[in-house]
């Protein structure tokens, strides 16, 4: 297996180089991406794949479900160092429907540590009990609370010193949620996003 992985690394480096000759030299001299993302461990939701980047254009986090925990250190590093030193304009929290770690949040089986990290969609699910109850069937409530699994991150997100020192300095930068279809391969904008001023405009939150 691990053969076959390295194989086809050797293929696309020179499928690569053949096709830019200058491509691995120029992304090995500076590092200057646009995005940073903040997505689902999911293999099948690979940042640069689903958003059409190439490497070098995004920067990323990911963990099961694409929580936003404001303990999570691994994150916030990520976070702080794409907002400082790389100086990214925009953040994008992306979820996907059909996810497991939302599933799994909602089954009432026992996970391990897991069942930690996905208390704050659990916590969700409670707060957004009857939004959840008007959808059809499970699939559809479990979509439904990726959904607003995103808007939190989002929330979170824009409610960190990280982005308030940043903005605070004058930095235009925005934060987005997004989430993915496994079906069709769209990404769908929730529209909530945020930037400069919006804790100011809409009172603390």
């Amino acid at each position: 297996m691990l053969s076959d992985v390295l194989q086809r690394n050797r293929d696309w480096s020179a499928r690569r180089q053949a096709k830019e000759p200058d491509y691995f030299t120029r992304l090995a001299a500076q590092q200057a991406p646009e995005f940073f993302w903040i997505g689902c461990s999911d293999s099948r939701v690979p940042a640069n794949v689903v958003a059409g980047l190439d490497p070098g254009e995004v920067f990323v986090h990911r963990n099961v479900a694409n929580i936003v925990h404001s303990s999570d250190m691994n994150l916030l590093s990520a976070l702080e160092f794409a907002v400082e030193v790389l100086a990214v304009r925009e953040i994008i929290v992306c979820g996907h429907y059909g996810c497991g770690g939302v599933k799994a949040a909602t089954e009432g089986l026992p996970q391990g540590l897991t069942d930690h990290w996905l208390e704050p969609i659990r916590r969700l699910a409670r707060a957004y009990a009857v939004d959840l109850g008007r959808e059809p069937d499970m699939e559809g409530r479990s979509d439904r609370l990726a959904e607003f699994n995103v808007v939190e991150g989002v929330r979170r997100v824009g409610e960190t010193p990280i982005l308030h020192r940043a903005w605070a300095r004058g930095a235009n930068c925005r934060v987005h949620g997004l989430i993915y279809g496994l079906k069709d391969g769209l990404l769908r904008d929730l529209d909530c996003s945020i930037g400069p001023g919006h804790f100011n405009e809409e009172g603390a939150q």
